[in-house]
């Protein structure tokens, strides 16, 4: 009787090796804590591509800002709040807005003279439609002193580096970074016609983000140091210089 060879089983398939984790983005600027910074990919830093893809930045409860109101822009803004330009974001926690921080606003904002902005240039950033107001130099001014009054406050937390972003007026936000550009090409052409927008700007907004929304309010005049005063360095007309509270 012949003897038969018992088979040996198959090998077992080796398994595949897993793929290696792709490396993220250290806290930092780009992560919004203390490491560093991804580099740039596609021509945009790691900061610029998570604005794009998260819609921006966290809102925190108690944040404020301190933004002029473009009303006349509303019609136009599709990005889900009134027109605006920002002066600076974020200011100081709610918690710590008292009644000397509102008088030092209120000098500091006094002190500078109503002026007009005009909005006639579209300008993008990714995922984003914005105009481009100006002069811009009216703005750049009440930002620097307000950063030389307060030097621990940091345009955009650092994001975008020490001196934040130029100033603007966000039209649009909530198109993808991938299909930003047909879509707002379509916007563009829509709102021509609307150009320019001219606004004359006569008092900041202080506003507060309050049950996830932004609440307006205080309101602080432009102008009210010349304006309080006549010639001969009297008081002209009561009231001036008082800031206005929001209800």
């Amino acid at each position: 009787m012949a003897l038969v060879t018992p088979r040996k089983p198959p090998p077992k398939p080796k398994p595949k090796p897993k793929p290696k984790p792709k490396p993220k983005p250290g806290p930092g600027p780009a992560g919004r804590g203390g490491g560093e910074a991804e580099g740039p990919v596609d021509g945009r830093t790691s900061a610029e591509r998570e604005h794009a893809s998260d819609g921006g930045w966290p809102d925190l409860p108690g944040d404020t800002a301190l933004t002029i109101g473009v009303p006349e822009a509303d019609p136009l803004v599709t990005a889900g709040f009134p027109a605006h330009v920002t002066v600076i974001y974020p200011f100081l926690h709610e918690s710590v807005i008292d009644d000397e921080v509102h008088r030092r606003l209120l000098g500091l904002f006094g002190a500078h003279a109503p002026f007009e902005l005009s909005l006639a240039r579209f300008t993008r950033y990714p995922g984003v439609l914005l105009l481009a107001p100006e002069p811009a130099a009216p703005i750049r001014a009440l930002t620097a002193e307000l950063r030389e009054c307060w030097p621990d406050v940091v345009p955009y937390r650092g994001i975008f580096g020490d001196e934040g972003l130029d100033p603007h007026l966000t039209l649009a936000n909530n198109e993808g970074p991938g299909t930003c550009d047909a879509a707002y090409d379509l916007l563009e052409a829509a709102y021509a016609p609307s150009l320019p927008i001219t606004a004359r700007v006569a008092e900041v907004h202080l506003i507060v983000r309050a049950g996830g929304r932004w609440r307006d309010r205080t309101a602080y005049p432009l102008g009210t140091a010349d304006a309080a005063r006549d010639g001969r360095g009297q008081q002209s007309r009561p009231g001036a210089g008082r800031l206005r509270r929001a209800p």
